[in-house]
């Protein structure tokens, strides 16, 4: 057999404004703020917010749980997302929006999900059969728009050998 080479593409969109999206997804994004004022990060001082949005319109909302041991750490969206499939159980959930405010990072730029969070929010869209929108943000500034978690990890562990 011989090498073949392939080629890896993503597409995002970029927003600078919020007054571009819908009421709905601001509502989304507001969540995800308010979020981080729940996480408990005594040791990074790296506060993740994450909220999604059910096919019901309910907006559930998450955030990171540090630990002294690190490996026993909760990233925020592993929260949501465990919390959305055990109280609302077969619910499809349309968008996730993800936010960081850290007092060594500057918090106009979006940062986005960790490896171990990426493969299971691609769990999750295998799990529910479609892509959620993802919308990632900082406190203020630039929001990086994903049609699902394709383009964030495009090299996923999955069911199928495509």
């Amino acid at each position: 057999m011989k090498m073949k080479k392939r080629t890896l593409e993503s597409s995002f969109t970029i927003c600078s404004d919020r007054t571009e999206l819908s009421d709905k997804t601001n509502a989304l994004l507001d969540a995800a703020l308010d979020a981080c004022s729940l996480s408990y990060a005594p040791y990074s001082k790296f506060y993740v917010g994450a909220a999604i949005l059910l096919e019901n319109g309910t907006i559930l909302k998450g955030a990171n749980q540090e630990n002294g041991s690190y490996p026993l750490c909760n990233c925020a969206e592993q929260v949501v997302l465990n919390f959305a499939n055990m109280s609302n159980p077969g619910s499809c959930i349309k968008a996730m929006a993800v936010t960081v405010q850290s007092e060594f990072l500057s918090n106009e730029n979006p940062v986005p999900p960790c490896g171990a969070c990426r493969q299971i929010i691609s769990e999750q869209e295998h799990r529910q059969g479609e892509p959620m929108k993802l919308y990632l943000m900082g406190k203020a500034g630039l929001i990086y728009i994903f049609d699902g978690i394709g383009p964030l990890l495009p090299l996923s562990f999955s069911f199928s050998n495509d």
